[in-house]
């Protein structure tokens, strides 16, 4: 039987950082010159390409696994589960946990662990562990849960994806607007009708010239502190190498499923800059020579920015309880979820309701 979502939950920070937040930025290029451009001028011409207005940071005191144990207690409880009965608690996030006076990474013990004595589960044989795959790091956690529930290796997972991007960003890079912090997760359990739940998935690692599309490196102003590591992009090399290969991993994930393209009422797809998902989701529907239907692919990122593995968990769980607009997910719908991001990877899982 297919794996099934009984329960999610989010946590979306209440600090809104605006676009005209960082009108008093200094921001200069890679080469560590200083932007000709005006402040508002840049900032347009960001929100023009990414669709982004505003993004949501984590306040202080706030840590990564504290407010993944807030998305997990939501997704917990609207499964109506008992929590000792979780057999794998599975950790999507690439920086730890990050305080706010430094960018020091904290992973030990693991975020899994953290999470899984704040939630007060004493179960021994509910195993806790972190997956570090990018932004697709959620979504590689629900296929590998999938994989262990239709072995009768477990029965009933939690998957997490949270983030703090905003504790690891350079000041000085206009691409640090792009990035957000929140979480989300699901309860995913073994399902009892073969027609319903994950049926199908592809995932990809490409690393012969990808691997370092997105890195760690010194900040675009040369008097800042040469020690400290920011997260960085090679964003032309990202998109081209996003539009050129997500849609073929997500027909292989449904040409797998059986599932006809006209059949697919949303795509949830990794929110990573809005242009650049919707040339994604034109390319895929190309392959299918079929036009792109409206209302097929929710956007977040325009309110909540780019929150990495927690983007796609969010925005499932905001559709799922009514709190997104237009977007609903109705029993029978089948869905797909997409996401790329550093490593380079890429996957895509069809989901039927």
């Amino acid at each position: 039987m297919n794996s099934i979502i009984t329960g999610t939950g989010s946590y979306i920070p209440d600090v809104i950082k605006k676009n005209a937040d960082f009108l008093d930025n200094s921001f200069y290029s890679d080469t560590n010159d200083p932007l000709t451009d005006e402040n508002d001028v840049i900032i347009q011409k960001f929100k023009g390409i990414t669709g982004i207005e505003e993004r949501r940071y984590l306040p202080a005191g706030l840590l990564n696994s504290e407010i993944a144990t807030i998305a997990a207690n939501l997704a917990i409880e609207r499964a109506g589960i008992d929590i000792e009965t979780i057999d794998q608690i599975i950790f999507a996030h690439n920086f730890g946990d990050l305080n706010n006076l430094n960018r020091q990474s904290d992973m030990l013990p693991s975020l899994a662990s953290k999470t899984k004595h704040l939630l007060r589960i004493k179960n021994p044989d509910c195993v806790a562990y972190d997956i570090i795959f990018g932004c697709p790091g959620w979504l590689q956690g629900i296929i590998q849960a999938d994989q262990f529930i239709k072995t009768g290796l477990s029965k009933r997972c939690l998957v997490i994806g949270s983030e703090t991007l905003s504790r690891i960003i350079d000041p000085h890079d206009r691409d640090s607007m792009i990035y957000a912090d929140g979480a989300g997760a699901c309860i995913l359990e073994k399902g009892h009708d073969s027609n319903k739940g994950i049926l199908s998935y592809a995932s990809q690692t490409f690393t012969f010239e990808e691997s370092n599309y997105i890195f760690f490196g010194e900040s675009n102003k040369t008097d800042e502190e040469v020690h400290t590591r920011y997260l960085k992009m090679h964003g032309r090399k990202i998109y081209e190498f996003a539009l050129n290969n997500v849609p073929l991993a997500m027909k292989q994930a449904l040409d797998k499923s059986g599932v006809p393209i006209d059949k697919i009422k949303k795509i949830l797809i990794h929110q990573a800059n809005e242009k650049m998902d919707e040339a994604i989701i034109k390319r895929f529907y190309r392959l299918f020579k079929t036009k792109v239907p409206d209302g097929i692919m929710p956007m977040s990122i325009n309110i909540l920015g780019n929150s990495s593995v927690a983007t796609i968990p969010t925005l499932l769980d905001l559709i799922l309880n009514g709190n997104f607009n237009e977007h609903h997910i109705a029993e029978g719908d089948a869905i797909m979820f997409a996401s790329v991001g550093a490593g380079m990877n890429i996957n895509a899982v069809v989901y039927q309701y």
